[in-house]
């Protein structure tokens, strides 16, 4: 179902819905809402760069949280998700005004309802900058950031290092510049069109489109403006970042380790392994990793008093080094099976402290030992428990009918190809590495072995 949202400058915002009655409820449905009294959790989806709902790891997402009974939107960028631009006003990696607007509207609409935030890439970046530029006044319980590149600047020194990195540069400007394509009549008043098709990279697509529309004297300016990594510490809702450190498009480098420890409200998990939006299981590719973490994270908080509550407050300002201290954790370990468990470094609450507090994951007076895998088990158990979907309404939107099953199927087929364009540009990437290397061996074999036999003649 297709909601066209239309923002507060008379910008148009695609809200794509899927609903647990669209997949469980045996028929769609039109001119159903839903209703005003729902406690149904909704999660919040913002895409990656150039992605939209149509992509297949947003569809794998949102089918797997709507099987646990939430309903799942997903706020598509200006330009995307099949509208066009109805405003001079474009989306970049540091426009939080969108999904402040999205979130507000849909707390004004469904009060009792649960919101989740889900970020991946660049909607991560934008995620959790809104998250800090909102502090204790948000109408968000809970958040995940997935491959979020956290410093703008860092990650443009980095894309242009190596091969593996200029190949993703390219991909990623080859679907900018189809971006730009679909919106040539404003970019070409607004921009350098000229540049823009020339652009080889994302920074040279950033100088020509973006620094011009958002009004950016130059690139470095818009990547250190736009860079989550000094929002991070103002963040006040329980909040789960996923950083793969083999991650080729966002470094390590620019994971800000030390401020993401020294709040209490953030779990920062960074597996050795899982690419970019990866983290595929199973030799068909056919499930991705963090999709169960976030699926694990989100179930486990809903069923948990540590839910974020808004708070109004006028002045909100970011937490003080005497108050957290990067001793006080929170410090991660990802179980044999994947999932993520969490640990403090302070002592036990006594329970008697109020939660208006804090309304975090981890207290500061948590006790120094991690959460044993039998924690987690009785703690999805009391979730599974608890949690019992109650849906049998649809948006009061025009719906967009359509086949599940066939869906379904897309999704596995389209994993499957990911699955081999990744060997592809793997054997690709490292083929040179390799082929000198064989080079090496056989040409001191062959300098060995040619004399031998040429004495033997």
């Amino acid at each position: 179902m297709l909601q066209i949202f239309c923002a507060s400058d008379g910008g148009s915002i695609a809200l794509d819905w899927l609903l647990h009655s669209d997949v469980f409820g045996g028929a769609f449905h039109v001119n159903d809402a839903i209703p005003k009294d729902d406690t149904t959790p909704i999660v919040v989806v913002i895409p990656g760069l150039t992605s939209d709902s149509t992509s297949a790891y947003i569809k794998h997402f949102a089918f797997n949280m709507v099987k646990r009974g939430w309903n799942v939107v997903v706020s598509n960028h200006r330009g995307l998700g099949g509208i066009s631009i109805t405003s001079d006003c474009f989306y970049n990696a540091g426009w939080t005004e969108d999904i402040r607007e999205v979130i507000d509207h849909l707390h004004h609409e469904y009060p009792l309802v649960p919101l989740f935030a889900v970020g991946t890439s660049i909607g991560a970046n934008i995620l959790v900058k809104y998250l800090g530029e909102s502090g204790e006044n948000i109408p968000v319980a809970g958040a995940v950031a997935i491959c979020n590149p956290w410093d703008l600047l860092i990650g443009d020194r980095f894309i242009s290092r190596r091969l593996v990195q200029k190949f993703y540069d390219m991909a990623l400007t080859s679907g900018l510049q189809g971006y730009a394509k679909l919106h040539q009549p404003r970019y070409s008043r607004l921009a350098d069109w000229e540049g823009i098709q020339k652009s080889r990279s994302i920074r040279d697509f950033d100088t020509y489109a973006t620094c011009l529309v958002g009004k950016f004297e130059t690139a470095d300016t818009y990547y250190r403006r736009c860079s989550s990594a000094s929002f991070i510490g103002n963040v006040a809702v329980p909040l789960l970042c996923v950083s793969a450190l083999d991650d080729p498009v966002c470094t390590r480098e620019a994971i800000p380790w030390d401020e993401c420890r020294a709040n209490k409200n953030v779990v920062l998990a960074t597996p050795q392994h899982g690419g970019h939006l990866a983290f595929f299981e199973g030799i068909a590719a056919k499930s991705l990793w963090w999709v169960r973490a976030v699926d694990e994270f989100l179930s486990i908080l809903h069923s948990s008093p540590f839910m974020h509550k808004q708070k109004k407050i006028q002045n909100s300002s970011s937490h003080s080094s005497s108050e957290s201290a990067i001793d006080q954790g929170p410090y991660v370990n990802i179980a044999k099976d994947g999932m993520v468990a969490a640990m403090g470094n302070g002592q036990t609450s006594t329970g008697k402290e109020p939660l208006s507090e804090g309304h975090n994951i981890h207290d500061k007076s948590s006790n120094n030992e991690m959460a044993s895998d039998s924690e987690q088990d009785e703690h999805m158990a009391t979730e599974n428990s608890a949690h019992v979907p109650n849906i049998s309404q649809t948006s009061k939107i025009a719906a967009k009918p359509r086949s599940v099953r066939k869906c379904l199927e897309n999704i596995s087929q389209q994993s499957k190809i990911s699955m081999w364009l990744m060997a592809y540009i793997a054997i690709t990437t490292s083929w040179p590495l390799v082929g000198s290397a064989l080079q090496f061996v056989f040409k001191n074999k062959f300098r060995s072995v040619l004399p031998a036999i040429l004495n033997g003649r």
